[in-house]
Formats: structure tokens, sequence, C-alpha cells
């Protein structure tokens, strides 16, 4: 439990700010930022939703399109890099100007810059661990500053069983850890169209079976296993199409791959799709052959829309997933154990149906967006000392 820190009442306080560094079109813990504030609403709460982005990335547009979609307030963070000290100027006004009573982060520059401006601004402070994805370059140094500043938040919300334990293992006390896995809006991700219809307006054949993934191009997803794994089924004779929705740096490599192997006909980089329904509507099968993950929304949206979902065993999916009832799961990093999941669901239809009709009972009983947001507002709550809670103001703090 979370204990709330006693204040003298001056004013009601109940804005919270979520931060987020991003560069591109953004992922998954995007769906959760920007969906947070139409259902923290009712509540009274007002969430402000802050991204730091590079100044001149055109990727961008579709974060800015995605928060008008969802009428969520957003605050756009030009960033230049580790020492623009305009970032921290910009964010202290916001939350000096907005009276920010909560600061939530997303990642570790969000974690290190609400520490830096709590000393500027009182706050409550809480962070989402969504995963550590991305490898190689300076990401080391980045994930052992996040563990530094972990150690130092009032909440810390991870959407899986292992980020959790992982937290723990940081030296995050107990009680301020809690388990909040992701959920997604069960009316939105709701299938309506069937897989034929939804074929015939992406141009695929209706006898094709369609295979299908959502994510960012990047090399912890493994898209490069499951084009290997669907080469091999095609060569098999099964007659089949592989949907890769998405994009990032690892483009070229995967187009190379494609390229190689000849599969252009059969494997399309549909690149990055501000809707990504009506291809999860074509889908016969979703795969997720990834390395490493947190709790991922595509996987969520896939059981939600009626898609039998195959999955690495990896972090928090075995939680989601129980092996051969409501979808597969196939060990990571390995080519045979994709081809010999998809091959016997591909001429199976009555198969698919039972996992995909299994899928949708789990999201709507266990994995509703309404239902996580309830938990991150009792949250929210006790931290402010209950639902009508009043904060202190200093106004007196001077700012960077």
């Amino acid at each position: 439990m979370i204990a709330s820190m006693a204040r003298a009442p001056s004013e009601t306080r109940r804005v919270v700010l979520d931060a987020r560094v991003v560069t591109g079109t953004g992922g998954g813990p995007d769906k959760t930022i920007l969906n947070s504030p139409r259902f923290l609403k009712e509540a009274g709460y007002h969430n402000l939703c802050a991204y730091l982005h590079p100044p001149n990335d055109s990727g961008y547009q579709a974060i800015i399109q995605r928060a008008e979609a969802l009428e969520a307030p957003l605050i756009s963070i030009p960033d230049r890099g580790p020492l623009d000290w305009r970032v921290v100027r910009s964010l202290a006004r916001t939350c000096r100007e907005e009276r920010v009573a909560i600061w939530h982060g997303h990642d570790y520059k969000s974690n290190a810059l609400g520490l830096l401006l709590r000393r500027f601004w009182p706050m409550r402070m809480v962070t989402t661990v969504h995963g550590w994805g991305v490898r190689g370059g300076r990401t080391p140094l980045y994930y052992a500053i996040d563990r530094l500043c972990l150690k130092r938040y009032e909440a810390v919300l991870c959407v899986s069983d292992s980020l959790y334990e992982a937290c723990l293992k940081f030296g995050v006390p107990k009680e301020r850890c809690v388990l909040i896995e992701n959920g997604v809006d069960v009316d939105h991700f709701r299938r309506r169209r069937s897989p034929a219809e939804a074929k015939r307006k992406l141009g695929v054949p209706r006898d094709r079976v369609v295979i299908g993934a959502v994510g960012r191009l990047s090399a912890e997803k493994g898209y490069d296993l499951l084009i290997q794994a669907v080469d091999r089924l095609v060569a098999s004779g099964c007659n089949i199409e592989l949907l890769i929705v998405g994009e990032g740096d690892e483009r070229a490599v995967l187009e190379n791959l494609i390229r190689e192997l000849d599969r252009g006909d059969r494997v399309r980089l549909v690149g990055f799709q501000r809707d990504a329904i009506p291809f999860f509507e074509a889908m016969d099968i979703f795969a997720l052959s990834s390395l490493r993950e947190g709790l991922p929304n595509v996987v969520l949206e896939a059981m939600a829309l009626e898609v039998p979902v195959v999955a690495t065993r990896i972090a928090g999916i075995p939680r989601l997933i129980q092996d051969g009832e409501n979808g597969l799961l196939v060990p990571s990093e390995s080519v045979d154990a994709l081809v010999e999941a998809l091959g016997p669901l591909i001429g199976d239809p009555d198969r698919r149906a039972e996992l995909a009709a299994a899928g949708r009972e789990t999201i709507e009983r266990h994995h509703g967006f309404a239902a996580r947001m309830d938990k991150v507002r009792e949250i929210y709550d006790r931290l402010l000392g209950g639902p009508a809670a009043a904060v202190a103001v200093d106004d007196h703090r001077e700012g960077p």
C-alpha cells in the first residue's frame, strides 16, 4: 500500500503530468498515455501528456494526430539532447503554471527529470515501467540511471510480473512497487469486419491465410525470425502472406532479407498505420516473435479483435496467454518453434476460431482499459490523501 503524505490544505490539486521521450511515431506506451485523460476525467483528474521529441522529427506528427483523436491535452517539448537545459525550463514552467500535483514518468529520462523538477515544484512521484527493449549504444548507461531513479519514486507501476520482479531486485521498496498490467479499450478494439471482408479491402486474396505482426521495426521484435518462418512455410506449400505493420530502424535489414528469400509477393512491410485495426481484422493469425517485451499492447489488441495469437514465452505474456487455451506460446529466438506452432494453425480454421473466442473473453474479463485506469486512479488518490484531497502549494520556490 502506498502511504499518503500529509500537507497543509490550501487548494485542490488533481493535475497529472505524464511525461515521455519519443522519437518517430511512438509505440505501445503512447496508447496508454494518450488514452488516460478521458478515462480519468470523470474521477476529477486532469491529465497532461508532455512529450519530449527531436525538433524536426516528422514522425511526431503521428503523436499529434493520435492525441487530437483521443482529445488528450498534449504538450510538445522540443528536445535537442542531454545538454538541452531548455527542456528543464519548459517543464518547470509547465509544472508551475498548470499546478501539477503528480508527475508520472514513463522512461529513464522523464524519471530523472521528475526528480530534478521536484526540487523546484512540489509533486508526488509516479512512474510506469514499460520495459527495457532496445539494447546497445548508450542504453546500458540509460538503464543504470533508470535503476537509480526508480528507487526514489513513491509508486512504481510495472506492466508485467517480470518487470515487477526486476524492479524489486533493483532496490525498489516492495510497498512502492505495484503490478498493473496493460489494458485495452474493449469497445474500440472490437471486430466489425470478417477476415474475408478486411482482406478484400487490403487487396489480399480471399483464400490466403494472413499472418500478421504489429510493432516498431527493431531488432528485439525478432521479425527476421518470423520472416524466415514464413519463408519455410511457403516453401512447404502453405498459402499464406505475412503483413508487418510498423516503422523503424530495421526496415532496410528486413527488406534485404525479404529480397534474399525472394518473398516479396508473400511478405509485406506496410509501414506505420495510424489505425491498425483494419490490418488486425484481415489477420487469420497474429504472431509475436519478440525477444524482449513488457506486456505488449499489440497482443492485447489482437486478442480483443478475435485474432488467434502465437507469441514467444517471454516477460508478462505467459500470465496473459495460457498455452493451448487462449493462444499458443513458443520459445523465443527459434524459427523452428514458430514454424511448428504456425503450421498446424494455418490449416485448422476451427482451432483458430476457438483460440480467438477465448482470447476475446480473456481481455473482456481481465484486461479492459477502464479497469486498469481504476487501479491507477486508486494510487493517485492514496498519494493525494483521497479522491478530494487538498495539496499544499508553495508558489515561492524558484524554478531553473
